[in-house]
């Protein structure tokens, strides 16, 4: 009986342990969105062809970008700046698509979208809806790329690699809890012990 009674009070307190990091973790990603442009190209299709030409979009696109986003001082600037050049992103896409062949259509276009766990040299941003500026190729059913406009993760260094002065910047738009977390990589050991605990008190 007294078995029972210890499991039924461990089994309320893991319940409460995993609500309350879902909550925490919630309100966590919410606070990180808000102060984050992330930058996601979509690929017609998983072919490998596919696959190559969404990679030429990108880097025709990000040298585009590269030169436009130099001096966003903001969220908000960066975002102007991406809106403003919309149709100039879709014109270089379709070009770069025409020269190689083939005749998808693509749209540009900043859009809040719903992304799962992804991490990006080394920062694994936790899941949730994101502001993006999204290039979509096609039907837009392939694998994706993506990186992070704003703060400038995209740019900084060599193209696409995320340095130690990309690093420094997001660390400043962040506060120093939201940039712990995205470097933990997803760490729900404290649950996972008291799950352990709670099956071998069962046993």
């Amino acid at each position: 009986m007294m078995k029972k009674y210890v499991i039924g009070i461990l089994a309320a307190v893991f319940c409460c342990t995993i609500l309350l990091n879902t909550i925490q973790a919630q309100v966590l990603q919410q606070s990180i969105s808000d102060k984050i442009l992330r930058f996601h190209v979509l690929a017609n299709s998983d072919s490998s062809e596919d696959q190559e030409l969404k990679l030429k979009v990108r880097d025709e696109v990000g040298i585009y970008l590269s030169g436009r986003l130099a001096d966003a001082s903001s969220l908000e600037d960066c975002e102007e700046i991406a809106r403003e050049n919309l149709p100039e992103i879709e014109q270089i896409a379709s070009e770069v698509i025409e020269e190689e062949g083939y005749d998808y259509a693509v749209t540009a276009s900043l859009e809040n979208c719903l992304f799962p766990e992804k991490t990006y040299g080394s920062y694994t941003f936790p899941s949730g809806n994101y502001e993006a500026l999204r290039v979509v190729i096609g039907e837009g059913e392939g694998q994706n790329w993506w990186c992070v406009l704003y703060p400038n993760l995209c740019f900084s260094g060599s193209m696409y690699a995320v340095d130690e002065a990309s690093g420094e910047k997001l660390s400043v738009e962040l506060t120093d809890e939201e940039y712990a977390a995205i470097l933990k990589n997803g760490d729900y050991e404290v649950s996972f012990k008291i799950l352990k605990f709670l099956n071998r008190v069962a046993e």
